[in-house]
């Protein structure tokens, strides 16, 4: 028996799962590696052949670190499940005229509840990730992510999402260590060919980050279907054809094949006329926006007025907002400086200082 419990460990073969299932099992803990397949080629409609973390070498080299160090190591085949709801949902949010963050929906919904769900059949008292974040407890009992020491891997903006009952179970141990440093002990684990290993940012069923490729193969006759729309402006000035509004996200600039003889940007969807509104930078600017879909973390509810750092992207340094409780449960935010490019369909995500408060889905935004 270990001195330390029994944890499952989630192994990509890359170097982050790799180093913390290597660095739990050096600090007595008792692994067992697990590998999900979530998705392939065959059903992805993706244009070129599996990449990162869903190839059989990832799987192999998950394998290898695992039967290398003496614990054993198990592949979860999740594809139905995974196309079911994160795919679909992909699928359904460009459609709605919205641009999703299937990352954020996989973790919610899929990865983390089948990690649960095999490390109780498994008898392990903890699941581990190689995400870069930190998970406390409260005074008031909750557990909540924090942000992870190095800035530019941070990943605490896409587990919003995790419950209560994830969190309190969930080990992530990369989440005090920088980047170099993973690189430097994958090294000294005897992977220096890992330490090197190249990263792969892209969606996972999208390996070559063609969404609109995708759509295209996933919903027949979508082209046809979507044809003839327009361009217009703020005041409904036509200005041109488009491709169709699944093909653009808000804040795109290039790749609107439109000459207005000054750059423009999609400020706005509308999927129910498939319009695509364009206009200057400025016109991306928004002071307020509505939030649905609310998953609290650090608090059990929020104050009215209450202040927070708001991201709305990913790559976003955040902005100081204040939060409101609005009547259909979910949240107004209202910026204290105007905030450019708001997705609908993107997550929002509430920090004090570098504690994830909670987080939403974007539902709308406030045109000024």
């Amino acid at each position: 028996m270990s001195r330390k419990g029994k944890v499952l460990v989630a192994m990509s073969g890359g170097i982050d799962s790799t180093v913390t299932a290597l660095m739990l099992n050096q600090e007595g803990y008792e692994v067992v590696g697990i590998t999900m397949k979530t998705w392939d080629y065959a059903t992805s409609g993706a244009s070129k052949k599996e990449t990162g973390c869903c190839n059989l070498d990832s799987f192999n080299d998950a394998r290898m670190a695992a039967v290398q160090h003496g614990f054993p190591h198990f592949i979860l085949d999740i594809r139905e499940e995974f196309g079911d709801f994160v795919i679909d949902n992909f699928v359904e949010e460009y459609m709605a005229g919205r641009t999703p963050n299937p990352c954020v929906m996989c973790n919610t919904h899929i990865k983390w509840r089948a990690l649960l769900k095999r490390a109780d059949a498994l008898d392990c008292e903890f699941i581990a990730t190689g995400h870069y974040g930190n998970i406390h407890q409260h005074s008031n009992g909750r557990y909540y992510v924090s942000k992870g020491l190095d800035e530019l891997k941070d990943q605490s903006y896409v587990l919003w999402g995790l419950q209560q009952d994830l969190l309190g179970r969930t080990l992530l141990p990369l989440g005090k260590y920088r980047k170099t440093e993973i690189r430097q002990m994958a090294a000294d684990f005897g992977y220096p060919e890992l330490a090197k290993k190249a990263e792969s940012y892209e969606i996972c069923f999208v390996p070559d980050n063609d969404y609109r490729n995708f759509l295209k193969k996933k919903v027949e006759g979508l082209e046809e279907k979507v044809a003839g729309g327009f361009f217009v402006d703020k005041s409904g000035k036509i200005l041109g054809k488009h491709k169709g509004y699944p093909f653009y996200t808000i804040g795109q600039r290039k790749g609107l094949d439109i000459a207005l003889g000054k750059p423009v940007f999609v400020t706005e969807i509308r999927p129910e006329t498939n319009t695509v509104v364009l206009g200057d930078e400025v016109d991306l600017e928004r002071p307020e926006m509505n939030v649905a879909r609310i998953n609290w973390m650090k608090y059990d509810a929020v104050t009215d007025g209450m202040e927070a750092t708001t991201k709305i992207r990913y790559k976003d340094k955040g902005s100081l907002s204040n939060l409101y409780n609005n009547d259909n449960n979910g949240i107004a935010v209202r910026f204290y400086e105007n905030a450019k490019g708001i997705a609908p369909g993107q997550s929002a995500v509430f920090y004090e200082g570098d504690d994830v408060i909670g987080g939403g889905i974007i539902q709308r935004s406030t045109i000024l």
